[in-house]
């Protein structure tokens, strides 16, 4: 079995890498997360996942594998990150509320000189939202650190009225996805036939 290294310190990625059955370590890299000039929202995503893959895999050994992953929500080409108070959750949320919107989350492997990233796009539809549920549920304290100001596995799983694409991907790590590019890079998960 090849090392494994995820690039995240986010619970909910370990946990969804864990459930396919990995064995790996966590390593957050630190990279610049600013948005570049005329960046499109995928190539942002994706941007940042080879950057934090590539960041951790300098510094090892050749053989060992890299997964960097990031997540945007969008709306209507805007992206939504994480609020810093709450007059922007509050922004975040309306703009939401009663709307389509996408999460784009970005996944990619570094080994040595190789490298791939996956982007995969999911549409979710929101209920509409009064203004007093948003500012409860900025309250919880779960929207403070989530992009797009909520957390789908959380307390915001009851705002969302339908969803088209993958579940895992809005949480933070598409299970399919990722399998499919780690079994490329020779690393399958345990139940993975070829």
């Amino acid at each position: 079995m090849k090392k494994l290294i995820l690039a995240s310190q986010s619970p909910r990625r370990r946990e969804l890498l864990a459930q396919l059955g990995y064995q790996f370590t966590c390593c957050p890299a630190d990279i610049d997360e600013t948005v570049q000039l005329h960046e499109s929202p995928r190539e942002y995503v994706e941007r940042l996942a080879l950057e934090k893959s590539a960041c951790i895999a300098k510094e090892q050994a050749e053989t060992t594998l890299v997964l960097g992953s990031d997540t945007c929500v969008v709306y209507q080409n805007c992206i939504l990150g994480k609020p810093e108070n709450l007059a922007q959750a509050t922004d975040h949320l309306t703009r939401l509320s009663g709307n389509t919107h996408q999460v784009l989350t970005a996944i990619a492997v570094v080994q040595g000189q190789f490298s791939k990233a996956v982007v995969v796009c999911t549409d979710v539809t929101f209920k509409t939202l009064t203004t007093q549920e948003i500012i409860n549920y900025w309250h919880t304290g779960e929207p403070q650190d989530k992009a797009g100001s909520y957390g789908i596995q959380g307390i915001a799983g009851q705002f969302v009225k339908h969803i088209s694409g993958s579940y895992s991907a809005v949480v933070g790590l598409p299970l399919y996805e990722t399998a499919q590019l780690l079994a490329e890079f020779s690393c399958p998960t345990p139940v993975h036939s070829s």
